[in-house]
């Protein structure tokens, strides 16, 4: 049987929780962000910033270049995090088949729910008018049989909106769908596809995945499964992270190691605090430093065998700021973590991750 997969994405989460506690927002062109004179990023905007041309990742300086009339609000996440929690609260009432994708954001396998005699299509318009009652926020949903389908409908109707593909609609759908709005089709591989005259997944289909496969490797013969609909990735109520990492983004220009390998010791302390939510099952296989030049060229340097140690990050950072001569804007350090499977029973002899050392 069709699977029925929900795909539920709250509208401008960051900045619709600041609108709904601050009423004079309402219809003003709003952004979470860090401060222009601080090198901030915009997190999010609301819909009258996004006519500007402002949106999620860009540069505060150049969002209120293109808006002067941005109001620019602080992050509040421990608020983000409570309205979180209610809405995952409110999927846990219908499946336990829950994969969060982000504090707003998460897939749903229902089917095997029960209400609403099993339609997922009101079980997800169900869940729509929950969260706008208790939040006091919009989101928009997707219902379809698979995810990348389920992905794209709950964007479909944004904001405050469902969209449903049934599994008689999939072929008709999928046919007519613009190559780039298929997840991993970023600009430059859109501008590929339109070189070798594709523009929709019906011109995927035809091109065929021999071709597909010759020009994009593995990834051609995904292009080619998702221009018929196929996918069969299941929903994981777990996700398995492969690595953890902190950065920061600093004011002023670091100019030489010393100024570089005193900001170490914070960065640890906050990647040791992430750590320590972490199940003990995940071992560090392996620590990393990333460095960002003033140029915004990166660097990113990593060896097996350390840990998250000071003297370990001491000397990758070290090694990784002789790569150029440049003043330095961004710090991070992180750890990438052994299979799981593959880890060590707690017996074995090899030592528990050292979180604080």
């Amino acid at each position: 049987m069709p699977r029925k997969i929900i795909h539920v994405d709250a509208d401008c989460f960051y900045a619709a929780i600041e609108i709904r506690d601050n009423p004079y927002l309402r219809n003003r062109p709003v952004a979470v962000g860090g401060r222009s004179d601080r090198r901030g990023v915009i997190s999010a905007c609301n819909y009258e910033a996004r006519k500007y041309g402002v949106h999620s990742a860009m540069a505060t300086g150049q969002a209120l270049s293109l808006c002067p009339e941005l109001i620019l609000v602080p992050h509040h996440m421990e608020k983000y995090k409570v309205a979180s929690s209610v809405m995952h609260d409110i999927f846990h009432d219908y499946t336990q088949m829950v994969e969060p994708l982000s504090l707003d954001e998460a897939y749903l396998d229902v089917s095997e729910c029960q209400a609403h005699a099993g339609s997922a299509s009101r079980i997800a318009e169900e869940i729509r008018q929950r969260i706008k009652q208790q939040l006091n926020i919009t989101v928009s949903a997707g219902v379809a049989p698979s995810k990348f389908l389920a992905k794209i409908a709950s964007d479909w109707n944004k904001p405050d909106g469902l969209f449903v593909i049934s599994p008689d609609q999939v072929h008709e759908f999928v046919s007519q769908l613009p190559v780039r709005k298929i997840h991993g089709v970023g600009r430059v591989t859109t501008e590929k596809l339109q070189m070798l005259g594709i523009e929709t997944c019906a011109d995927l289909y035809r091109f065929g995945a021999e071709r597909l496969s010759q020009h994009f490797g593995s990834f051609g013969e995904r292009l080619f499964e998702l221009s018929q609909g196929i996918d069969h990735r299941p929903v994981k109520p777990h996700r398995i992270r492969k690595s953890l990492s902190v950065e920061h983004t600093f004011a002023r220009d670091l100019n030489n190691i010393d100024e570089c390998l005193a900001e170490l010791p914070g960065l640890l302390q906050d990647l040791n605090r992430r750590l320590s939510k972490l199940d003990p099952e995940y071992r560090v296989r392996k620590a990393f430093v990333k460095v960002k030049f003033n140029d915004f060229h990166s660097t990113t340097l990593e060896r097996e065998g350390t840990q998250a140690k000071l003297e370990d990050y001491q000397q990758l950072l070290k090694e990784a700021v002789q790569r150029d001569a440049r003043p330095i804007r961004l710090l991070g350090i992180g750890v990438r973590f052994q299979e799981i499977a593959q880890a060590p029973a707690p017996d074995n002899s090899e030592p528990q991750l050292g979180l604080f050392n």
